[in-house]
């Protein structure tokens, strides 16, 4: 195992670094005072929230941060190439989505709302992969990084492409965000290809072995892990569930830890998922993996919705983290409400990162719409207002989502030292008018509408109403375009496609 998960960068065996990047000459530090800011959500060890704040950044990491006369205290005769005014905003960090596919950005809105996890996957997304190409998901990757911008996410845990990371990696090149992706792999398809599955989707979908699909898993984080000067992260990503052996699996968090990076996939998703694991080995999808020695600190499991009171306690032990699709789990009926363990979860120690999962399943890429919901949907099923509050959803967005990408030392919370990864909110909203906690007033009654400014990396990428350096209504319509194609190719707009599924039953 490696002695830690990225102390430092590893130097990027590609290309994403220009020779005129490498050879730019050191420059003076650029630094930016932001002063006066009604509230600073500091997200740190005891949730400390600043009225009357400061920040000072300097390039792409937090100098100082406090309340405004120790700042200028501190920093008294000190040259500023920037100084803006904080009055009538409000400082958070970045969002950090634990759990998205940017390669399914074009199935917006094309999926129905009467569909169980299973049927989902194996009748309407797996028909609809098999169009997609990669310029599809160059296109969608950017549309969807570009709505995570106008959200306040500043970082992510993409599943990863259905070809090659390079496509998600060129996608943030172009926008400036901070992520983690991979490339998609399976290993153990159905005997016969369902309705819509062509050859050529099995063929790029599942790899011939468990061994083999290891080999290009590796190669990919060998290739892109540390690209863009460290704002991307490759991981051993694999689908999980059915589609995965058992050997793939362990295999996934074995090679990930040899190589010190993350993995992520889905797992216990749903209740059908667990019957159907328990009918076959006699235990629940999670329990199986770990039986296998598959469970460990740097794997993120997906959704998480069918844990057993024993398994939670065992993902506590082995320091595994789970991200919470809310959006998902309520579109496609995972049973959170009804059986999922998350306040649990947390109250273990088990850190629970929020996700939006793909736009087909969850509708949008918000977190804090997801925050809404996870800070409510507990105290209502079990009629306790203390269960889950608000202070617990805005960690689950932020530094617990920075815990799941292994990032929290540098994210996650406004902290000297860290990036400045951060949100600015405009407080003279009709959302934000009035208000006394401005913490009730983040998570119940503000939306994405109020968001003035999302910060990565020293930068602004999104102010005034738009996302820098992209041609928002470019990608708007080539979306629309390559969307409407996609799903006619899929037939995914014909009468008779299924509802139901018996898919990996019985059998393999």
């Amino acid at each position: 195992m490696a002695a830690s998960f990225y102390p430092t960068m590893p130097t990027p065996t590609n290309c994403w670094s220009s020779k005129a990047e490498q050879s730019t000459p050191e420059r003076s530090p650029m630094r930016t005072l932001i002063e006066h800011l009604e509230f600073a959500f500091l997200v740190d060890s005891r949730d400390t929230v600043l009225r009357d704040a400061s920040i000072v950044i300097e390039n792409d990491r937090i100098l100082d941060i406090g309340p405004a006369e120790e700042v200028r205290a501190r920093h008294e005769g000190g040259k500023f190439d920037r100084v803006m005014d904080g009055r009538m905003l409000g400082i958070c960090p970045g969002f950090v989505d634990s759990h998205v596919h940017l390669s399914e950005t074009l199935s917006r809105a094309v999926f129905p709302d009467n569909l169980n996890t299973r049927a989902w996957v194996f009748h309407w997304a797996k028909p609809f992969y098999a169009q997609i190409t990669e310029e599809d998901e160059y296109w969608g990757a950017l549309l969807g990084i570009t709505e995570m911008l106008r959200n306040g996410t500043t970082c992510f845990i993409d599943m990863g492409s259905q070809y090659d990371p390079g496509i998600t990696v060129r996608a943030m090149e172009k926008t400036g965000i901070r992520g983690v992706t991979g490339r998609h792999a399976a290993d153990n398809p159905p005997a016969e290809l369902p309705r819509g599955w062509t050859e050529e989707m099995a063929k790029h979908h599942f790899f011939p072995s468990a061994e083999a699909a290891l080999a290009e898993l590796e190669a990919c984080v060998r290739k892109y892990d540390g690209a863009l000067g460290g704002r991307v992260r490759c991981w051993v990503n694999i689908e999980g569930k059915e589609p995965c052996t058992l050997e793939l699996h362990v295999g996934a968090q074995k090679l990930a830890e040899r190589l010190g990076v993350g993995t992520t996939y889905h797992l216990a998703t749903s209740i059908e998922e667990a019957k159907v694991c328990e009918g076959k080995y006699g235990m629940w999808p999670i329990t199986r993996i770990d039986r296998a020695g598959g469970i460990g600190s740097n794997l993120v499991i997906a959704h998480g919705a069918a844990v057993s009171d024993e398994e939670v306690s065992l993902l506590a032990r082995r320091g595994a983290k789970v991200a919470f699709c809310p959006c998902s789990s309520f579109k496609l009926g995972k049973g959170a409400t009804a059986i999922g363990k998350y306040p649990e979860m947390v109250a273990a120690g088990v850190t629970v990162g929020l996700g939006t999962d793909g736009v087909s399943a969850a509708g949008n890429m918000n977190l804090m719409r997801q925050m809404l919901l996870v800070a409510g949907m507990f105290k209502d099923a079990r009629m306790k207002p203390d269960v889950f509050t608000a202070r617990q959803a805005l960690r689950a967005a932020t530094i617990d989502g920075a815990k799941a990408a292994m990032w929290d030392h540098e994210i996650g919370s406004l902290e000297v030292g860290k990036k400045a990864d951060f949100i600015l909110f405009d407080l003279d909203h009709i959302e934000w008018t009035p208000f006394h906690d401005p913490l009730q007033a983040l998570v119940f009654s503000a939306s994405t509408a109020s968001i003035a400014q999302t910060w990565v990396d020293g930068q602004v990428l999104f102010s005034e109403g738009k996302v820098h350096g992209v041609d928002e209504a470019q990608i708007r319509r080539k979306a629309r375009e390559l969307a409407a194609a996609a799903v006619k190719r899929a037939g995914l707009h014909e009468e008779g496609v299924e509802t139901t599924t018996t898919l990996y039953d019985s059998g393999n």
